[in-house]
């Protein structure tokens, strides 16, 4: 399995503000010496020397997550606006696409890039609407509709199954996915694929609790020695605490939970739209001091960016 990072912000879309760009490339500036400037080569190995909150940015898209099965059929988990990103990239290939959508839940952030799906309008496509909300079919119609929206999902070509998921296992292609209640306020749904015996969980807006812990057959059926957990990491711990039942969940706290369940990479994901890439950058690198500390071995901590890709 190949997954795809198109958007890894939480709560609202959080784009490059002209200060912040100003800011990067002023702390750049600080850091050039003449040597730096001789030659192509010289330049380069600058570049690669700067740390990646000056030279690079996680992105500012909502949340979206690709999980590539073969070449024609992918999962995706929401439609957050970095849908959008990853419905150009499909297009650009200009062959039919089977994608087979996961909602988690219907919170803006996690819903709003739809209308701008491309391959939605390809009738050559097929578009397939997956969760566990009895007639979420309605939920996410009406959200094409107006006054919110000026065309309704009738304009979309591309043929579409709604699959209300139960409590058993669905199969994609080779692979099955099941999904579990997490804590959030309003309802969240994370989503575990399998395949070839190697899982990958999904669980963004999930503000963990004591029972997620439980060392219970269900939960070790789940969690346990999960190839990869994508989780929400939004807050430091002192704002965990501060903002408890608002369904995030800290970096320490995802961290522990992975360590408990013998996961193997550990992503850090949803993150907090009033932090900018040094903050994120200074999370992460917290987060794998912590991991450390832990001694859990083999827990490898990664950060979500745009254009990530994690081979499973």
């Amino acid at each position: 399995m190949r997954i795809r990072f198109w958007g890894v912000r939480g709560s609202v879309p959080t784009p490059l503000t002209p200060s912040r760009l100003r800011s990067k490339i002023s702390s750049i500036l600080q850091r050039v010496e003449p040597s730096d400037l001789e030659s192509q080569e010289a330049r380069e190995r600058f570049l690669a020397s700067l740390p990646p909150y000056l030279f690079s940015s996680v992105g500012g898209n909502t949340s979206c997550v690709e999980v590539e099965l073969r070449d024609d059929l992918r999962i995706v988990f929401d439609a957050g606006t970095g849908i959008r990103e990853l419905g150009r990239a499909l297009a650009a290939r200009k062959r039919p696409v089977d994608c087979r959508v996961f909602f988690s839940h219907f919170h803006w952030d996690h819903l709003q890039g739809l209308p701008f799906f491309a391959p939605a309008f390809d009738p050559s496509s097929r578009i397939a609407y997956h969760s566990p909300v009895p007639g979420f079919r309605e939920i996410v119609e009406a959200q094409m509709r107006a006054p919110w929206f000026p065309v309704t999902m009738d304009v979309m070509r591309a043929p579409r199954e709604w699959i209300e998921l139960s409590g058993e296992p669905i199969a994609v292609g080779d692979a099955t996915v099941s999904h579990r209640t997490m804590n959030h306020p309003g309802g969240c749904y994370s989503y575990m694929v399998e395949r070839d015996g190697k899982k990958v969980i999904y669980s963004t807006d999930t503000e963990l609790e004591r029972s997620d812990f439980l060392r219970n057959g269900e939960n070790a059926a789940y969690f346990e020695n999960a190839e990869a957990l994508i989780i929400d990491a939004q807050y430091t711990l002192d704002e965990a605490l501060e903002k408890t039942d608002w369904g995030h969940s800290s970096f320490s706290l995802a961290a522990d939970f992975a360590s408990a369940w013998g996961i193997r990479r550990l992503v850090l994901f949803h993150h907090e739209p009033s932090y900018d890439d040094r903050k994120i950058e200074t999370i992460f690198k917290s987060a794998e001091w912590y991991v450390e500390r832990l001694a859990s071995r083999g827990l490898e901590v990664i950060l979500a960016r745009e254009g990530l890709e994690i081979e499973v």
